[in-house]
Parts: structure tokens; C-alpha cells; sequence
């Protein structure tokens, strides 16, 4: 069984922040040998960012907050709210507007290892 703290994570260096823009609090890595990650994160009311998981399958399940998804590609735009998801099962490159506050549970398959940052493209490369 594995159990963490929000203290412990943010000890061992698992609280990622940008302040005022988002945070992520990566619960399970791959270092767990579960399969997947686990995060949460959160976007200030206003932020947004453009996006696509080239190499990783993300799932997204809306806590708080309401925020547009848009697919780059379609042009297709999605309202989400409390108790809403979204899958980038495709690696969909994707624009999310936090309309106000955001918090979001994510998993993402393969796991990540928690050092993967953002390329210039928005991606993250495989580590």
C-alpha cells in the first residue's frame, strides 16, 4: 500500500509551482511502480496554456473550477465544470483557459517520472 502526505510530497520535492499561474502535486511516479502518475493540479482564473502529450495519455477530472478545452487541430471547444473530464487519448495538442480558479485530477499513462517539464512545442519528452 502506498500512502503520502501532501507535507511529504512537497518535502521530497513532488510540489511543482509556477506562483499565481498553476501548480502540480504529483502523488504517484513512476518511481511507485503503479503503472501511471497521479497529480493535481490547479490554473489561476485566466491562465492558459497550449499543450500536447506527444508520448503520455492524460486524463483530466474537473474538482473546482470552470475552464475551456480546445482542440487545436478541430477548433472544437468544450465548456468544463465540477465533475467533467477529458481524455488527450489521441495526444491531442489542446489549448485549457481556466475561466476561474481550476483544479483538476490527472492521470497519465506511461508514468512520468516527475522531472519532465514542458518543451517549447508544449509537450513533454520522454525520460
Amino acid at each position: 500500500m502506498i500512502v503520502k502526505t501532501l507535507a511529504a510530497i512537497k518535502q521530497q520535492g513532488g510540489y511543482v509551482e509556477k506562483p499565481g499561474v498553476w501548480t502540480s502535486t504529483r502523488y504517484l511516479l513512476r518511481a511507485d511502480e503503479v503503472g501511471f502518475t497521479l497529480t493535481q493540479t490547479t490554473f489561476a482564473a485566466g491562465q492558459s496554456l497550449e499543450m500536447e502529450y506527444k508520448h503520455h495519455i492524460e486524463a483530466n477530472l474537473v474538482i473546482a473550477g470552470q475552464a475551456r478545452v480546445t482542440d487545436v487541430n478541430s477548433g472544437a471547444e468544450y465548456m468544463i465544470g465540477p465533475g467533467d473530464m477529458y481524455t488527450l487519448d489521441k495526444h491531442d495538442r489542446h489549448r485549457l483557459e481556466a475561466i476561474s480558479d481550476l483544479r483538476l485530477v490527472c492521470v497519465f499513462t506511461p508514468a512520468l517520472t516527475g522531472a519532465e517539464t514542458h518543451d517549447a512545442d508544449g509537450s513533454y519528452p520522454i525520460l
